[in-house]
C-alpha cells in the first residue's frame, strides 16, 4: 500500500497465481472497486522504453509554438482526435455543471486500425476517424502507436482481473474488448502566469465514460483528486513505476453500481506546492467494441430486482458523452 487510502495491485503476481490465488486477489480488487474505483497497477510489464519514448515525444510536442501545434488541430468542435488547444473543453459539463473551460491542452488519438467489415457511418465518422498527426517532433507517431498498443494489451489484461473479481470466467470480457474503440490523450496543463477564473480547474469534476482508464501522471505531480467514500475530495498520489487505474461509467452500468465510477478532478494546488507549474499526463480511455451491448451482469443483480439501467451500446453511448463536453470554441 502507498498509503491507507490508495491501494497498489501487483498485476504480475495475479497473472502468475493459480486459480485460488487469482480468486483471492480478485476479491481484493472487488472490494477496491466497490469503495473508490481507483487503484495503482504495479508490476505491469509495459516496456519502460515505450513509456519513456512517448513521454519525451509528447513533451516536445507541447513545447512547440502555439501556431505550430494548431496545424494538427481538430477540424471542428466534436471531432475526437488531433490537437485541442486551451479553452476547448469543460469536463464538468458532462455532469451538467457549467464551468469555465479547463486549463489544459491535449493531443488525442484513436484506434490504429478499422475492423474488417465495419460499415456503421457513425463509428467510421467518430471513433474510427483519422488521427491528425503533427508534423513533428520526429518519431512522434511511432512512439504514440507503440504506447497505444501497449495500453490495449494492458487494458485487456486488467479486464481479466475484473472478470475474476466479479466471479466470472477470467476471459468473460474478451469478446467485448477484442476490437475496442479506446482513445489515448496526452494532456498538458500549462504553466499558469495568472490566477484561474472562479471555478476554473485544470480538469473539472467528472467521471470517465468507458470500462477503465489507465493514467500515467507526471512523477511527483499533485492535483488529481477523487471523491472518497466519506464524500470528501481526497488526493491521489502518483506511485513510482505504476499506472493509476479507475473504472468508468460502463463498468458501473455492467455491475449495476456494485462498482463505483468515481468522480475525480485535477485541481490547482497552492502556488507554493507547484500549483502554477506545468503538469503533464497520459490517459488511455479503454472502451469496449463499438457494438458491444453493456447490460447488467446477472451476477450483480440481486434476486427479484430489476437492473438500474437499460442496456446501452458502447459506441453511441461514448459519442453522446464526449460531445456534451465540447465547448463552441475551437481555438
Amino acid at each position: 500500500m502507498f498509503d491507507q487510502s490508495f491501494p497498489i495491485f501487483d498485476l504480475g503476481a495475479f497473472e502468475a497465481a493459480d486459480d485460488e490465488g487469482k480468486k483471492r486477489l480478485g476479491a481484493e480488487v472487488d472490494e477496491i472497486c466497490r469503495s473508490t474505483g481507483f487503484l495503482a497497477i504495479a508490476n505491469h510489464g509495459v516496456d519502460e522504453a515505450v513509456i519513456e519514448a512517448v513521454w519525451a515525444k509528447t513533451h516536445a510536442f507541447f513545447d512547440r509554438a502555439a501556431d505550430v501545434k494548431q496545424r494538427a488541430k481538430a477540424p471542428y468542435p466534436g471531432y475526437p482526435y488531433g490537437y485541442l488547444g486551451p479553452g476547448t473543453e469543460a469536463l464538468a459539463k458532462s455532469r451538467n455543471v457549467d464551468t469555465p473551460p479547463d486549463l489544459k491542452e491535449s493531443f488525442n488519438g484513436g484506434p490504429l486500425a478499422v475492423p474488417a467489415g465495419m460499415t456503421d457511418p457513425e463509428a467510421l465518422g467518430f471513433c474510427y476517424a483519422a488521427t491528425i498527426w503533427p508534423d513533428g517532433p520526429e518519431g512522434f507517431a511511432d512512439a504514440w502507436k507503440a504506447y497505444y498498443r501497449s495500453m490495449e494489451d494492458l487494458a485487456a489484461r486488467i479486464m481479466r482481473v475484473f472478470a475474476t473479481a466479479l466471479g466470472l470466467d477470467e476471459h468473460f470480457f474478451d469478446s467485448y474488448v477484442d476490437a475496442p474503440i479506446s482513445a489515448l490523450r496526452a494532456l498538458n496543463y500549462p504553466e499558469q502566469r495568472v490566477a484561474p477564473q472562479p471555478g476554473q480547474l485544470r480538469a473539472g469534476a467528472h467521471t470517465d465514460y468507458g470500462s477503465l482508464t489507465i493514467l500515467l501522471p507526471q512523477p511527483g505531480s499533485k492535483g488529481l483528486e477523487i471523491v472518497a467514500p466519506d464524500g470528501q475530495w481526497t488526493p491521489v498520489p502518483p506511485v513510482p513505476g505504476a499506472f493509476v487505474i479507475n473504472i468508468g461509467d460502463l463498468m458501473a452500468l455492467w455491475t449495476n453500481d456494485r462498482w463505483v465510477s468515481t468522480v475525480h478532478r485535477v485541481v490547482n494546488p497552492p502556488p507554493d506546492e507547484g500549483g502554477m507549474q506545468r503538469r503533464q499526463s497520459l490517459a488511455f480511455f479503454h472502451q469496449p467494441n463499438w457494438f458491444a451491448e453493456i447490460a447488467c451482469l446477472l451476477s450483480c443483480l440481486p434476486s427479484g430486482e430489476e437492473p438500474k439501467y437499460p442496456p446501452v451500446l458502447s459506441g453511441p453511448y461514448l459519442m453522446g458523452k464526449f460531445k456534451s463536453t465540447v465547448t463552441a470554441k475551437t481555438n
